[in-house]
């Protein structure tokens, strides 16, 4: 006997499909439609049923309104992101502002000097140091004490401009005008400057310390002295 199998006869009672009896090869139609062209086993292409010109009739009530709402939700989706697009100036978050000159510039004081010879009397000098941490130039516009009987000048004279990261000495000169309306004792003395950048213009007391203060008040004791005329006007 030969080894192997070969093919298998039909056997009695085997016969083709008649064409009333064939299985329909075309879609399902009705509920089976409905399923089948909504969640068929062909996934995504199933959706096609109800995506389709034709087959979009094929869903359901509840299917159709469930697409139609995810549509409806791209759709503004979508437009929402063109307009974000067609306005980027909108989104671009606006450039930060200098800080006020105030908050980045320091007085600070370094000691009183000598006036040269022959300067008229009652009149001595300090020296003080102006530096600019950070951001645009500082202008200083002005310098003042709030005292009536003196009267102030400095080197360099105002305006000067200051960059940030450096640092100017400045030396004031005071002449006493009317010891009458000078203190006789500077308790908390300060100096105004008025300074200005790109972000704004301020007018600003810096109180220099206590040395500062034993300092001027010395000079002006002794500006105001019998030696130098009490009480008299410049």
């Amino acid at each position: 006997m030969s080894g192997g199998v070969g093919p298998v006869e039909p056997g009695e009672g085997t016969r083709a499909w008649e064409a009333e009896d064939a299985p329909e090869t075309g879609a399902p139609r009705g509920r089976t439609a409905l399923r089948h062209g909504c969640h068929g086993f062909h996934g995504w292409h199933g959706f096609h049923g109800c995506l389709g010109f034709h087959g979009f009739h094929g869903c359901d009530g509840r299917r159709r309104r469930a697409l139609l709402g995810a549509l409806a939700a791209a759709l503004l989706l979508t437009a929402g992101a063109l307009l974000w697009a067609a306005w980027p100036q909108e989104r671009q978050q606006a450039a930060p502002q200098p800080r006020f000159p105030s908050q980045v510039v320091e007085v600070e004081y370094l000691g009183p000097l000598s006036v040269p010879p022959g300067t008229r009397p009652r009149t001595f000098a300090l020296e003080v140091l102006l530096r600019v941490e950070s951001g645009p130039p500082v202008t200083a516009t002005r310098l003042a004490q709030p005292y009536a009987g003196i009267f102030l000048t400095s080197a360099p004279r105002t305006p000067f401009r200051t960059t940030a990261g450096s640092a100017r000495k400045i030396v004031i000169t005071m002449h006493v005008t009317d010891c009458e309306n000078v203190p006789t004792d500077a308790g908390l003395p300060f100096l105004d400057v008025t300074l200005r950048n790109a972000r704004a213009i301020q007018v600003h007391s810096f109180i220099l310390g206590s040395r500062y203060a034993q300092d001027l008040s010395q000079a002006l004791q002794v500006a105001c002295s019998n030696e130098s005329g009490n009480h008299q006007n410049a």
